[in-house]
């Protein structure tokens, strides 16, 4: 197996404030975790990686592991407890990560909304109302001046195609509506959002790095003969993403969504951010893994070169460079993560587009939204009870690619070679 070089790439891993840092922040995903029945363990985020107190040995695991960059995420609720309350507290508790991170060479990405709103947001109606494109810019304004120059590379919004979809769409996340209309207005109003944000803190910051970090998937017919599975393919593609991706990258509003009055087209990304998992495999109209495939822990389909498929789509459509700010598997056991590393990291490397920084998702185990604790994604391993950081084997891997500027013939042998997929 030839040896694989970064070629400009830098790798980073990536991280959710909701998901690490453990506290009783008032968000809708504790209050959503209180109720029977949402969460698959009846956990909450109240415990995860209580990296909110661990970010001082948190830092010195990264160091560890040689990554230049590292994508955190902030909790709204922590920051603005209340409307137009802010928590100077908090505000400096993040300022102080950051300048620990600055000491420690590591460049922070840091993003702005992650799935997680304000308990008082939440009851107001949330992204469902226009309103809160306001509040989110107001709270946008206040992070970017209280940071000043800690943070310059900026994530608007996390997935807001998973975000309406689960939330709004099929009922399983908070607020658990089911209504494709109010899944349509919430993307429109957080692309919406995204813009507000990207040319307010160009405003603050002129030279700012800011983009959004979009789940992208390959959508494939489960039956490419049948014209039925192929329209449903193409319709739930637009529908999913790429009509969101225009929006946001270029102010192009198409059906589903209505053009805002004050927004014009234009380039509103200094990067694309592709948090990537799998595929879909559509029949009519439901879809998910083909048969006979790789799979991880939670049955989803492990399909490398679709990384790359969508690399070369995005740039082509909307020229830049691409940051894999998220792809990552659940492996409790961490059989097969090291070869699924190596094989998408390949993948975009090879792919011919612009791929600036690959971030693993994630740094360690964490809170996995509605499947809780049980769903294993960290380079780390982490003992939920004793808050105990366990160096697994996918760690080492991908500190020996750090240190090495790619995949050198002896860790291929040493981590990769012996590894294999499981199948459905």
């Amino acid at each position: 197996m030839a040896a694989i070089s970064l070629a400009g790439c830098e790798l980073g891993v990536a991280t959710a404030a909701t998901q690490i840092e453990g506290g009783n922040a008032d968000t809708n995903w504790h209050r959503w975790a209180k109720l029977p029945g949402q969460v698959a363990d009846n956990t909450s985020p109240t415990r995860a990686a209580d990296h909110w107190n661990r970010v001082d040995s948190d830092i010195e695991l990264l160091q560890r592991l040689g990554v230049k960059h590292y994508r955190m995420g902030l909790e709204w609720a922590r920051i603005e407890p209340a409307p137009g309350v802010y928590d100077t507290a908090a505000i400096d508790h993040y300022v102080d990560e950051l300048k620990k991170l600055k000491a420690a060479g590591i460049k922070p990405l840091v993003t702005l909304h992650h799935f997680s709103n304000p308990g008082w947001l939440e009851s107001t109606g949330g992204w469902l109302k226009a309103h809160t494109i306001g509040v989110f810019e107001r709270y946008v304004h206040r992070v970017v001046e209280a940071f000043e120059d800690l943070a310059t590379d900026w994530i608007t919004v996390n997935e807001p195609n998973v975000y309406a979809l689960k939330g709004f769409i099929e009922g399983e996340w908070p607020p658990g509506r089911k209504s494709l209309a109010d899944g349509v207005k919430v993307m429109e109003h957080l692309a919406y959002a995204h813009i507000i944000a990207y040319k307010l803190i160009h405003d603050m910051q002129p030279a700012a790095n800011v983009g959004a970090a979009h789940h992208l998937r390959v959508f494939r017919p489960a039956q490419a003969w049948n014209p039925v599975d192929q329209a449903s393919s193409a319709a739930q593609e637009w529908l999913f993403q790429s009509a969101l991706v225009r929006a946001m990258s270029a102010g192009k509003f198409l059906p589903p969504f209505k053009q805002p009055k004050y927004i014009r087209p234009g380039r509103y990304y200094d990067f694309h951010g592709i948090n990537y998992y799998g595929p879909s495999e559509v029949h009519f109209l439901s879809n998910g893994a083909g048969k006979g495939v790789p799979v991880n822990d939670l049955g989803w389909e492990i399909y490398p070169q679709g990384l790359a498929e969508l690399a070369k789509r995005i740039h082509k459509a909307y020229p830049g460079p691409i940051y894999i700010t998220e792809n990552g598997t659940a492996d409790a056991n961490d059989s097969f993560r090291p070869l699924f590393i190596f094989d998408h990291l390949k993948a975009a490397l090879e792919s011919g587009a612009p791929i600036a920084r690959f971030y693993h998702w994630c740094f360690t185990d964490n809170w996995e939204w509605t499947e809780g604790e049980s769903a294993r994604f960290g380079l780390l391993g982490l003992d939920y009870d004793t808050q105990e950081r366990v160096w697994r084997d996918s760690a080492a891997f991908y500190a020996d690619i750090s240190a090495n500027n790619g995949v050198t013939e002896d860790a291929y042998t040493r981590w990769v070679a012996s590894r294999s997929y499981r199948y459905s």
